[in-house]
């Protein structure tokens, strides 16, 4: 791994400079090491504190080198050789990554950091240099709240994300396209079956046809999404929490079915009508969704939109499947099992397909989804 000197976003032959200033990771490696930093930090439950320093875009380049050089330097007392440093922004911002915080003491590490450096660069810089450097922390993992207005994630901490979508910009323009085609032949076709499916709920139970229920999609974004009402009305939800708890973090018993095997399914739950067992056996109460993918909360193809209390009980690795691709009515999940499989091997499946994701593993997917709702597999 290249380290180069801070006197250059873009490398530095001068000898002396290389010598006289700390050397620093160059952006695009400083971004990967952050991306595994994440990753590591999923594993270890161990926190890792990302604190920016930006020199303003006003100066000239050469001030900002010089500026950063004494910032880096004045730092050396305070970071430790498991840190990192490297550009954040070429020239312009540079970050530090403290690595290995316990989780719990998170919020006091972040305000002696703060105290320390800012001490440490006041004694080390000039009022002018000073008041030019604008200092930021992030801590990873950040605390995902959905239980008020959405809050989503940090993208300073998800610098790789943001290239990665403008790198597979033309595949999700494709994608999309494909998305509000499939939603509107899917209405247009369907609209006989969404005519009889409305008048049998409407017959065989008191209440609304469609059901409408807050999820969560991708960065944390929350929207309604709609499914033909297979419940009863004002039902307890006690219950389904009490299970996704258990099956989030793995203690959920696998229940034997009549055909063989097992599934992970919540047994007798008595909020289901006679009819929405059907409807969910044949996959039919997710028809509406295709309003979901026509305004783009949704794609075709995606993980399975989750409820908020099912992601306040996430491991932090979990969160991975609602940053790297748009929930979808349909995907490598439904298409390997549904409910055979426990909830982290679906999520490895979500990640699977957000890595591989193509207009192609799109069409295979849809091409393979009618022959699981025929068969039920994992619905029961």
């Amino acid at each position: 791994m290249k380290l180069l000197p801070v006197g250059s976003g873009r490398g530095n032959d001068d000898p002396k400079t290389a010598d006289a200033n700390p050397h620093i990771l160059p952006q695009d490696v400083f971004h990967r090491m952050l991306a595994l930093e994440r990753k590591r930090s999923e594993r270890s439950r161990k926190a890792f504190l990302l604190m920016l320093l930006d020199a303003g875009g006003g100066l000239p380049i050469t001030r900002v080198q010089s500026l950063l050089g004494d910032v880096l330097e004045s730092l050396t007392v305070t970071t430790r050789e498991t840190d990192m440093v490297g550009w954040y922004a070429n020239d312009r911002v540079v970050g530090v990554m403290f690595t290995e915080i316990a989780i719990d003491r998170g919020s006091s590490i972040v305000s002696t950091l703060m105290n320390r450096v800012s001490d440490v660069l006041r004694k080390n810089l000039s009022l002018e240099q000073f008041n030019q450097v604008k200092l930021s922390f992030h801590l990873f993992p950040e605390n995902w709240d959905h239980q008020g207005p959405d809050r989503p994630p940090n993208p300073t901490l998800y610098p790789d994300l943001e290239t990665r979508q403008k790198s597979t910009r033309t595949l999700r323009v494709v994608k999309r396209s494909m998305d509000v085609a499939g939603s509107v032949l899917g209405l247009l076709i369907l609209s006989p079956v969404f005519l009889g499916v409305a008048l049998a709920v409407k017959l065989t139970s008191k209440g609304p046809v469609f059901f409408k229920q807050r999820r969560v999609g991708q960065y944390g974004k929350s929207f309604t999404l709609l499914k033909f009402r297979s419940m009863y009305v004002n039902n307890d939800a006690s219950q389904h929490k009490e299970y996704v708890r258990r099956l989030i973090a793995g203690h959920a018993t696998r229940q034997v079915t009549s055909a063989g095997g097992g599934i992970y399914k919540l047994n007798n739950d008595k909020r289901i009508t006679p009819l929405g067992k059907l409807m969910r056996r044949t996959s039919v109460d997710e028809l509406p969704q295709f309003f979901n993918v026509l305004i783009g909360d949704m794609s075709l193809v995606g993980p399975r939109p989750p409820i908020p209390y099912e992601v306040e009980a996430y491991d932090i690795w979990h969160r991975r499947r609602l940053l790297e691709a748009k929930p979808g009515i349909t995907g490598l999940w439904q298409i390997h099992g549904r409910s055979r499989v426990d909830f982290d091997e679906m999520v490895r499946l979500d990640l699977r397909y957000a890595k591989s994701l193509s207009p192609w593993l799109d069409v295979k997917i849809l091409l393979q989804t009618p022959r699981a709702v025929v068969a039920g597999d994992g619905a029961c």
